[in-house]
């Protein structure tokens, strides 16, 4: 590979990319047009590939995450946080302990270094917390194959669920993948643009996509702005995110993700064990069903549960507002949590 002329090396990756993204696209497989990109990127890096992803693509991609996360955000969300925000709240607060403590556990036991571990038992976005982790010390490839592990992981598990409790198919919903563009697509454009700016400005921590999220949600809950974000800039921006974990790729990397493979299973399961209790004990407490409760505690993320809730008969209304909520509180309070997981792992072993 490394004889290969740089566009030859572009032209592979860029040709393998699309042909296997669509393929798991086909199969319903989560975060495809990511995993896609980013399971060529790790081969061809193993081969020897020279080529690289600029800094600058990476954070206009962590930008235009940031208003597709604000996008999910609407009034009647915020409707079902209030109604029941005592539950919602104990609920949330469990998930952060827990997948604190998975964090803690596999950092002590495993050679995960502590922000690897605790940004990689994050039970927010995958996306987000691969494009978030690399700024506060975390190897954003560890990150990449913990997160994407748990959310094939969970998202096997969803479906399962969902199939038990509703034995017709389940797909997810039919994607426009070039809508009409509008003014509102360059508002979006330039929200991310100002927000990423200031963010790494103001040297907010993981501003690049927190500045345009922030920015975006209060624009789109106020009724501001009705963000457009197309579902084929999405997938560039995924693209490029798995391309620049993917290429980073080294043997070694491989070979310490492999021998901790036990660990993070581990830590995965047991994460995904005491969600699955959650919901039973939100079906006791509040009138939803199962599959609304397991889908809105699930620790996959917020896109996962998404495609699954679209095709199934739940209250996509309670799960988006879990999921949401939960994602901003991961965004938001990860940085902390992992600084804190990484100094307590460290004491201990001292």
């Amino acid at each position: 590979m490394k004889s290969l002329s740089a566009p030859l090396q572009w032209l592979i990756l860029i040709a393998c990319s699309l042909g296997l993204g669509f393929f798991l696209q086909a199969y319903h497989v989560p975060a495809a047009l990511l995993l896609g990109p980013m399971l060529v990127g790790v081969v061809m890096a193993l081969l020897g590939a020279t080529i690289t992803v600029s800094p600058r693509i990476f954070i206009a991609c962590q930008a235009m995450l940031g208003c597709m996360v604000a996008l999910t955000l609407s009034p009647a969300i915020f409707g079902v946080l209030i109604a029941d925000w005592p539950t919602i709240l104990l609920v949330q607060l469990v998930t952060l302990l827990a997948s604190g403590l998975a964090g803690w556990l596999l950092v002590r036991f495993s050679a995960l270094p502590g922000p690897t571990g605790a940004w990689g038992s994050s039970p927010g976005g995958a996306s987000a917390m691969v494009a978030m982790s690399e700024e506060f010390g975390a190897d954003v490839r560890l990150v990449a194959f913990m997160q994407y592990l748990r959310v094939l992981l969970v998202a096997a598990a969803a479906a399962l669920v969902a199939h038990l409790i509703l034995p017709e198919q389940i797909a997810g919903p039919a994607v426009n993948w070039w809508p009409a563009l509008d003014d509102r697509f360059a508002a979006t454009l330039a929200v991310a643009t100002v927000g990423a700016w200031l963010g790494r400005k103001l040297r907010i921590p993981a501003g690049a996509m927190l500045g345009p999220m922030i920015a975006g949600a209060a624009l789109h809950v106020s009724g501001t702005l009705t963000m457009q974000v197309p579902e084929w800039l999405l997938a560039l921006a995924y693209t490029f995110i798995g391309w620049s974990v993917g290429l980073r790729f080294t043997r070694s990397i491989v070979l310490l993700a492999l021998k901790t493979l036990p660990q993070m299973l581990a830590s995965i399961i047991g994460l995904m064990a005491i969600c699955g209790m959650m919901a039973w004990g939100l079906t006791l407490v509040l009138p939803v069903d199962l599959l609304t409760a397991y889908l809105a505690t699930s620790p996959g993320g917020l896109d996962t549960a998404a495609i699954i809730a679209a095709g199934a008969q739940v209250n996509i209304g309670f799960v988006m507002a879990l999921q949401s909520l939960r994602l901003f509180t991961i965004l938001l309070l990860g940085p902390a949590m992992a600084r804190f997981i990484s100094r307590r792992a460290a004491a201990h072993a001292a």
